[in-house]
């Protein structure tokens, strides 16, 4: 649980500055919304890497938390998060 929490702070800013007080708890949730989405989607962790055996060039392949669940078989990019995500109701 420490280390998800120290996570959280490094990628989200509103958490860093040790601001108690959030001045607008929409723009929080969405920072946190996306903060969650880079970690599991975007970025890989070095722990959940494989080893290829079968490349001379290449000792791992790369997995991010969404790969290792089975929820999908590549790493995002941004471009296409927001093609897949319909813009909210306003």
């Amino acid at each position: 649980m420490e280390r998800t929490h120290l996570t959280m702070r490094h990628f989200n800013s509103r958490l860093a500055r040790n601001a108690r007080i959030l001045k607008k708890r929409a723009m929080y949730q969405a920072s946190a919304a996306w903060e969650d989405l880079y970690y599991n989607l975007f970025r890989p962790v070095k722990t959940l890497r494989l080893k290829v055996f079968d490349d001379p060039k290449r000792r791992w392949q790369p997995r991010t938390p969404a790969m290792a669940a089975g929820l999908t078989n590549h790493i995002w990019t941004v471009k296409e998060l927001l093609n897949v995500i319909a813009p909210p109701n306003t």
